[in-house]
């Protein structure tokens, strides 16, 4: 019971903080030409979309899937499939599959308002975990997970066996087991950086499994897109020797911050951009002590904002008030100076709202050479 009751498991609007009422081979291209390039390719390869997309062909059924180690056998459009996690309930949301959902559990954030329609006619089996058997319930023609430890060697929900055993699918997004160890460290540990490549793999095999391949296509274009053009962006400022810190959550205000490590969702957003992550840690999201990031006295701080009420620290304005009021952190020049910025915490996360993060800590960078 520890075990599951310290995972804190973070799962896009954004605002910036207001201020407190008181005080012989040829040379590869440059960098920027390279971004430049890519970006250009993109909106090459969306100015192609439509056709590509019409050109989609139908899911050829039995569909083999290898996913997380574990092939995946799917006999036809699954129905009454049940999601773990908010990232792939919008995914299925985006590719326009919630007619085939039956329930969905561990939620953040509310949803988008453009999925508000699909969502209100699916069931919420728990904002949280839910139980194996409410799953079971639903007669799942599959099961899918945004999290390997809700659906895992150790899920707190159920093994893949014993899904299996019952004749239910599992599928869990690529972004939390490629390249990362579960088994160590309390939200697992990253044995490769994160980078965005796993989410645009996730996104297509659902679209296979769905037969949703147009949408698909048309939502990792889409995606890629925006990626690019937040390289782009944030690299032509040179900004030089920015860093920034990440804070989800933590336990108790009292308590050390779960802080975003160097490899994860956070840390690629902060790599890619240019940012020089204070934390170092391969964990996802190890505790660190206030002092330290203070030592480190990061350019800009991010943290989350998030409609579940977990701890204490979920809320925002806590965690605001925290920053400002406490003696070591309200001296960090990132509280004085008010470069503060607040994302979604399903922004933080390997998620299709990760995208609009980047465009917002792109803007937050841009804010420092005022």
């Amino acid at each position: 019971m520890f075990k599951v009751q310290r995972r804190l498991r973070r799962c896009c609007s954004i605002r910036m903080a207001m201020p407190a009422p008181t005080p012989g081979k040829k040379a590869a291209p440059p960098p920027r030409a390279r971004l430049t390039m890519l970006r250009l390719a993109m909106v090459a390869a969306g100015l192609g979309l439509g056709s590509a997309a019409a050109s989609a062909q139908p899911t050829a059924y039995p569909l083999q899937v290898e996913n997380c180690g574990q092939t995946l056998s799917v006999p036809a459009a699954p129905r009454n499939a049940v999601t773990i996690g908010q990232s792939v309930t919008e995914i299925l949301y985006a590719l326009g599959a919630g007619d085939h959902m039956a329930g969905t559990s561990l939620w953040f954030n509310d949803v988008l308002p453009e999925f508000r329609a699909q969502n209100d006619r699916v069931p919420r089996l728990d904002n949280n975990a839910p139980s194996f058997e409410s799953v079971i319930n639903k007669r799942p023609g599959l099961v899918a997970t945004q999290f390997e430890w809700m659906v895992g060697p150790q899920g707190v929900v159920g093994t893949r066996p014993q899904f299996h055993e019952l004749g239910v699918p599992t599928y869990v997004m690529p972004p939390d087991c490629e390249g990362k160890n579960n088994l160590v460290g309390a939200d697992g540990t990253r044995t490769a950086p994160f980078t965005t490549d796993s989410i645009y793999r996730g996104i297509t095999q659902l679209a296979q499994i769905f037969d949703r391949q147009d949408r698909g296509t048309e939502l990792v274009a889409g995606l890629r897109q925006r990626e690019a053009a937040a390289i782009d962006r944030a690299r032509a400022l040179n900004l030089a020797d920015a860093s920034a810190a990440f804070w989800f959550s933590s336990a108790d205000l009292d308590l050390d911050p779960y802080m975003a490590g160097q490899k994860g969702i956070p840390g690629y957003m902060m790599r890619t951009l240019g940012l020089r992550n204070v934390v170092q840690s391969d964990e996802e999201w190890p505790t660190v002590g206030w002092e330290t990031i203070a030592r480190a006295n990061p350019s800009v701080l991010v943290i989350a904002r998030m409609d579940r009420r977990r701890f204490p620290a979920d809320d925002f304005e806590k965690k605001l008030a925290f920053l400002r009021a406490d003696p070591v952190t309200r001296e960090m020049d990132a509280v004085r100076n008010n470069r503060i910025v607040i994302l979604d915490a399903h922004a933080m996360q390997a998620t299709i709202r990760l995208f609009g993060g980047l465009e917002a800590l792109t803007d937050a960078m841009a804010n420092l050479r005022r």
